[in-house]
């Protein structure tokens, strides 16, 4: 009696081990699908079996164990923030690159191409009323065009500062949401398989737009670093980050009226900036910080949107003003044909806009020479178009070459940061399948584990069932 007790105990034993078993397995595809789970195994243990020293022997469910590769998850966060980064830039670019019209019929090069045009056709009858009228059309279409397009770079800038403090309320929120996990797991659900995967999905959606490094400790909670070095989460703790649009007290502005850039402030209010160099943040600063400004100008410099309007403005109105309206007597002297705020350096282009005193009659035709050439100035601005001169220039280019260089430039970058994405999405998926192998769910893998123990389970039930009808008839033999 002692050993088919003994079998049927040993038997309905393994019957338990063989539940949690399929009991993990149903899990696992239940949560094929489910962001951040890793599949579980329930290890099984064989127990002592001897016979003659009176050992049942049987089987004994051990701890559940996860599949998760760590070192696959941190390779995952990275090329997903090397992604975001990509994905930022590319859009950022795109939307910036939309401002830039290369085309010479319209924009500020169309623009320019119909100055030096009425120029030209100035010079050839310099004292007709109706040619010096489209000189002042096209010039007011010359000052609209960058007003327009200074107007694009600061709803630019603007769109993307809220970015960045739309951004950093994510950040701050999702490492919220890990605080709140780390102090599930203090509290000792440190085997919650949701848990585990919700905070695994949480960095991964961090990791995207943050450069972050995530360490598991001892106790089971997660550290979160920012740029490495700067913490975001600790255990149970949480230290949020701000933007400031601010200069540095040791980098004060060196250019006059100049937007501040944005700079990210850490709990203890150190500037971090410099430490955040993936995800979208990080683009996102790179395009507030030094795309934008590079064009539009920022505290630190002007801006060639500005250098090409103040340069265009200032050698159109020195040539004018060198010039003679008529000869008298009196000599009257030319004016200047635009205007812009001297005293902003990056606000050129915005305020750029024709001398309200400058009326068509008082363009002024005349060179006094020697030789005077009743023409002349007209015939100097129309060499605007293709100038020789190093004074007609900006850093050697003509104006519709420094245009079309800043245009180019940025859409190389657009086209670049395109490129790049693309790379960067196949070498994503490469390392996400990689994780999947090591510890992603496996549909058929799970099937396979299903059948056989559905198996050794319906076959332990047979044993407990024939040990059931062995002990009855035993019982009733000795009744």
């Amino acid at each position: 009696m002692p050993g088919l007790f003994s079998a049927l105990n040993s038997s309905a034993g393994a019957l338990d081990a063989f539940q949690r078993v399929l009991d993990a397995i149903q899990n696992n595809v239940i949560n094929a699908s489910t962001p951040g789970y890793a599949r579980q195994r329930v290890t099984l243990k064989a127990l002592p079996f001897d016979p003659n020293t009176g050992l049942p022997g049987g089987v004994s469910a051990g701890e559940l164990q996860s599949a998760r590769d760590e070192f696959a998850e941190q390779n995952v966060r990275q090329q997903f923030s090397a992604q975001g980064t990509l994905e930022q830039r590319a859009q950022s670019l795109s939307n910036i690159e939309l401002n830039f019209n290369v085309s010479s019929d319209s924009g500020i090069p169309g623009a320019l191409n119909k100055l030096f045009q009425s120029f030209s056709s100035w010079s050839v009858t310099p004292n007709d009323g109706a040619a010096r009228q489209v000189v002042i059309d096209s010039a007011q279409q010359v000052a609209q065009s960058f007003q327009q397009a200074a107007s694009n770079l600061a709803k630019s800038a603007s769109d993307t500062g809220q970015q960045i403090q739309q951004t950093l309320a994510q950040i701050n929120s999702l490492t919220a949401q890990l605080r709140e996990d780390n102090a599930q797991r203090l509290q000792g659900h440190t085997s919650d398989a949701g848990l585990d995967a919700q905070i695994h999905s949480t960095l991964e959606q961090l990791s995207e737009i943050a450069d972050i490094t995530a360490t598991t400790q001892s106790d089971g909670s997660v550290t979160v670093l920012l740029g490495g070095q700067t913490p975001l989460v600790i255990g149970a703790h949480q230290y949020d980050i701000a933007v400031s649009f601010s200069t540095a007290a040791n980098a004060p502005a060196t250019v006059a009226g100049g937007a501040p850039p944005a700079r990210i402030i850490d709990a203890q209010g150190n500037d971090v900036t410099a430490k955040i160099s993936q995800g979208k943040l990080a683009a996102q600063l790179d395009v507030y910080n030094n795309i934008l400004p590079s064009l539009g100008g920022n505290a630190y410099q002007q801006g060639d949107l500005n250098l090409l309007a103040k340069s265009v403005a200032d050698r159109v109105n020195q040539i004018l003003t060198s010039g003679r309206i008529a000869d008298g007597p009196p000599p009257i002297p030319g004016v200047p044909l635009f205007a812009y705020n001297a005293g902003s350096p990056t606000n050129v282009a915005r305020t750029f806009t024709l001398n309200g005193a400058t009326t068509a009659d008082q363009l002024a035709a005349i060179d006094p020479g020697p030789p005077e050439v009743s023409n002349g100035i007209a015939l100097q601005l129309a060499t605007l178009a293709s100038p020789q001169n190093a004074t007609d220039k900006i850093n050697g280019f003509s104006y519709a070459q420094f245009y079309g260089n800043m245009a180019a430039g940025l859409g190389h970058e657009s086209q670049d940061a395109q490129s790049q994405l693309s790379v960067q999405q196949q070498t994503l998926a490469q390392a996400r399948n990689l994780r999947s192998q090591s510890s992603g769910v496996s549909l058929d893998e799970e099937a396979a584990q299903l059948v056989e123990f559905q198996r050794a389970y319906d076959a332990n039930s047979k044993i407990v069932s024939v040990l059931d009808e062995m002990t009855l008839a035993t019982i009733n033999m000795l009744r």
